[in-house]
């Protein structure tokens, strides 16, 4: 008897040495999968015989979107379904036991999506043993309590659009391309208690495996820590906070410990603001502002999440743990630090410009202690970093969607001595990407049928895998929306009418005078365009590039820079060695020439072009965001 409580004292005293002290296991990998943005298009209405339209491919019923909404939105709505299963379906291949979602795991949080979601990752949790860990994006929920909502450009039949909404007289068909209006409040948006109650497997609250779990609002530490305080303090009625006198909301922030020394900070970095003073009813979510811009207004309203993440660092050095961070927003600059140049090119609040975090939330959350974030929101592929006055970092990791281009996930090892191997896994092939495709060729010969102006391209259904969909989409995305909205009107349509070698002929153009004459298409080019052209051969000749190597067109160079601000080093990959040298060279002949030339300030044009350049050149020459290194010890990234 007295060696059996012998025994159980080592394993006592061994349990509390690896919980309290140990470092994490080396080799720990950490998939992150962002703004997955899945929409159960195989899910069923509880509360409507209505099933869908019936996909001739496979006889199923199928709740989709239109392919016209989605080739007008950042985001895709359908195909993205598949391609959340070919990630899990990769992860698991890779023997990935812990998965992070940093928000926008779901379309509005409506509870068809939130039920398909909790589904599968139950599946693969039951088959495979992966945890997965989530937390809030401003999609999930799309506002703090529960509100009525709904779409308009559900695909119907004939190809028509279908509205689906969840209340009567919320929406009313205007036009004969619409069937019928179907109500279901399986449509309607579900705030922080439907979806935390829904998905309270994957982090929002505690499980008995795990090690540590805690938020902003307990009051015990890992020393008296137990599960059944712990799942009392899950409660959502214990985690509210006040975001100005009279407006209760809910911060579902948490940190676990899943495996010994692993800590993981799920932060909640959603924050309504109410419209008004005074409160007609603080539980209506339409009382308040959206959360789409980030930590910005965080660092003066949820000041409480601040000292807490402090908190935790501190007891995670003490102890030994590995903190990672995670959240849906981003805490860095993502543009390469081009948002003043894009800001003069494109105007005030363009380009998502108001989604960029102050340089006072980098600094704030590194002097807090956090040394290495993943973030979401945006669906680019990009790494920032920034060193405070203190002299701490942060390495801000911005992680792909897998419903835009290019679709990937970053992974994380966690390695020896404080290093973490970031790895970026592009999903390019997807199994059944294609099996909406008979519904679309339906809805385009509709569309066409109503002389629809602006038609979608149909080629887009002849693509050959998942990569090159994403990529048509975003080509699309470009035509039928980017340029209108974006571009300033002179500038834009200068740069679609010039080609390759005319933007090199005008680098090349000697004084200010002749630029704006050629520039402007007067009468009395001719003569300085020989002077620029001869200039431009033996430049050309020096750095062994052919005339011929410049026959692209300004519509392509605009997509490339897309493409390049959404994906970052996958993309030039994808572009290809050659185009990103001509671009290079462009670049590095409209910079060095315009050091010696006075530019006349009435032609914006020429101004223009130069900043555009100057933000695809920062876009080239940005930190690495592929495959790489961070020294969390010294902020150092390595390629």
């Amino acid at each position: 008897m007295s060696r059996i409580i012998i025994y159980l004292s080592f394993l006592l005293c061994l349990y509390s040495t690896v919980s309290k002290g140990q470092a994490p296991p080396e080799e720990l990998k950490i998939a992150f999968l962002a703004d997955v943005h899945f929409q159960d298009i195989y899910g069923t209405l509880q509360d409507s015989d209505y099933k869908g339209i019936t996909n001739p491919k496979n006889g199923k019923h199928t709740l989709l979107r239109t392919m016209e909404s989605q080739l007008h939105s950042t985001r895709i709505f359908n195909e993205n379904y598949f391609a959340f299963f070919a990630v899990l379906d990769d992860i698991v291949q890779r023997g990935i036991k812990i998965v992070a979602l940093p928000g926008d795991y779901s379309d509005d949080g409506q509870p068809l999506h939130i039920r398909g979601l909790r589904q599968i990752l139950t599946d693969y949790t039951k088959k495979y043993g992966i945890q997965f860990f989530i937390t809030t994006g401003n999609h999930d929920p799309a506002g703090p309590f529960a509100q009525e909502s709904g779409k308009n450009d559900f695909l119907g039949n004939q190809g028509k659009r279908q509205p689906i909404f969840s209340k009567k007289g919320l929406y009313k068909p205007n036009s004969n391309d619409e069937n019928t209006v179907v109500i279901t409040q399986d449509i309607a948006k579900m705030g922080y208690l439907g979806i935390t109650t829904e998905l309270k497997d994957f982090g929002f609250s505690p499980k008995e495996s795990d090690l540590f779990w805690t938020t902003p609002f307990c009051n015990y530490s890992l020393d008296n820590y137990t599960y059944t305080k712990a799942t009392e303090a899950s409660s959502l009625t214990n985690r509210t906070y006040s975001v100005t006198p009279g407006y209760s909301v809910p911060d579902v922030s948490y940190v676990v410990e899943p495996v010994p020394g692993l800590w993981l900070l799920a932060i909640d970095g959603n924050l309504y603001i109410p419209k008004k003073e005074a409160a007609e009813n603080s539980k209506d979510s339409k009382e308040y502002s959206d959360a789409g811009l980030g930590y910005n207004k965080v660092l003066s309203h949820k000041k409480h999440l601040i000292k807490w993440i402090e908190k935790i660092n501190v007891e995670a050095k003490k102890r030994g743990k590995t903190l990672i961070a995670f959240s849906h927003f981003p805490m860095v600059e993502f543009n390469d630090d081009a948002s003043t140049e894009i800001e003069k090119l494109m105007g005030k609040g363009k380009w998502q410009l108001d989604r960029v975090p102050k340089e006072e939330v980098a600094e704030t959350f590194a002097d807090a202690g956090l040394r290495i974030h993943f973030g979401g929101h945006m669906h680019i592929n990009d790494t920032g970093v920034r060193k405070t006055k203190k002299g701490n970092t942060l390495v801000n990791i911005q992680t792909p969607s897998l419903a835009a281009y290019i679709p990937a996930y970053k992974l994380l090892t966690v390695k020896e001595n404080e290093i973490m191997e970031i790895e970026t896994i592009p999903i390019t092939e997807v199994p059944r990407f294609n099996e909406l495709f008979d519904l679309y060729k339906i809805e385009y010969e509709f569309l066409k049928s109503q002389n629809t102006a602006d038609l979608w391209n149909k080629d887009i259904l002849e693509t050959k895998n998942y990569l090159d969909f994403t990529d048509f989409h975003l080509k699309e995305l470009v035509r039928l929306r980017f340029l209108p909205d974006d571009w300033p009107e002179e500038f834009k349509n200068f740069i679609l009418e010039v080609s390759a070698e005319e933007l090199l002929l005008l680098a090349n153009i000697e004084s200010t005078a002749d630029y704006n004459t050629i520039i402007n298409r007067k009468s009395n080019f001719k003569e300085a365009w020989k002077k620029a052209e001869n200039k431009l051969k033996q430049q050309l000749k020096e750095n062994q590039f052919n005339q011929s190597d410049f026959k692209w067109s300004g519509l392509e160079l605009i997509t490339d820079f897309y493409r390049i601000r959404s994906a970052d080093e996958l993309a030039i990959a994808e572009i290809g060695k050659e185009r990103i040298k001509q671009y290079q060279f462009i670049i590095a002949s409209y910079l060095d020439h315009q050091k010696g030339r006075k530019l006349n300030p009435e032609n914006q044009t020429a101004k223009n072009t130069i900043l555009f350049l100057t933000i695809l050149n920062k876009f080239l020459n940005g930190a690495p965001s592929d495959h790489f290194f961070v020294d969390l010890k010294s902020g150092v990234i390595q390629k």
